[in-house]
């Protein structure tokens, strides 16, 4: 069976984005695997440290589940108008390992935040800059207003309609 990997981009408890991924794993049809970057700890990426120590375990192991997919979801936090320091870690780290990390892999890029952007501004970086490092971007989509959007882990049903399309578009992609 086909598997989509998805994880938010964010270390927050209380993540959002990770919140949108949840209620979105009810409407994937093909095997799902939700992850969290708090389980994928890493110390923050410097060229000397990495010299001195390698690439960290943790990297190592998100790599591999990144490897076991045959399609990706990445929802993006944003702060201070970019992508939150963890997820750019991350990528910092995962690209020691290989230069084109996303593998290829058919992705889906969203992201989601309180106020009415809706975290655009991360949302157009990572879509700009990560066919580069492997992504074969299949579709992103920016949630405005979380909080008014996402309620009681519903989506406002236009919202959810464009959404599912997104994860139906990557699930045609994987099962090529």
């Amino acid at each position: 069976m086909k598997k989509i990997l998805a994880f938010a981009g964010s270390n927050s408890s209380t993540s959002i984005n990770h919140q949108l991924l949840e209620v979105l794993a009810k409407e994937v049809t093909v095997e799902f695997e939700l992850i969290s970057l708090r389980d994928y700890e890493a110390p923050l990426f410097g060229v000397d440290l990495k010299n001195e120590q390698g690439v960290p375990e943790s990297m190592s192991l998100l790599m591999e589940k990144m490897k076991s997919a045959d399609g990706l979801i990445v929802s993006a936090a944003e702060h201070n108008g970019s992508m939150a320091a963890v997820l750019k870690n991350t990528f910092d780290w995962l690209s020691m390992l290989e230069q084109k990390f996303l593998l290829n892999k058919p992705t889906v890029f969203l992201s989601t935040s309180p106020g009415p952007r809706g975290a655009a501004s991360s949302l157009g970086h990572l879509v700009e800059i990560m066919p580069f490092r492997g992504a074969d971007i299949v579709g992103h989509m920016s949630v405005p207003s979380f909080y008014d959007n996402v309620k009681e882990g519903e989506i406002e049903p236009e919202l959810k309609e464009q959404l599912i399309c997104l994860i139906r578009t990557l699930e045609s992609t994987i099962n090529q």
